[in-house]
């Protein structure tokens, strides 16, 4: 009996190598400072935290 694999809907490593070289477009001709204020300004713009956050 043959068996098949099913096919999938989403595909986690996939979407992670389009992220990666969409990123590594983004910031390969950047100098370190440049990248710091690339990664800067995605953190605020995500509305993520770099530190918890105490009450």
């Amino acid at each position: 009996m043959k068996t098949t694999k099913p096919t999938k809907a989403f595909d986690a490593v996939d979407m992670m190598r389009a992220i990666r070289a969409n990123i590594t477009r983004e910031t390969g001709h950047m100098s370190f400072q440049e990248l710091q204020h690339y990664m800067k300004q995605k953190l605020q713009a995500s509305g993520l935290h770099p530190t918890p956050q105490t009450i």
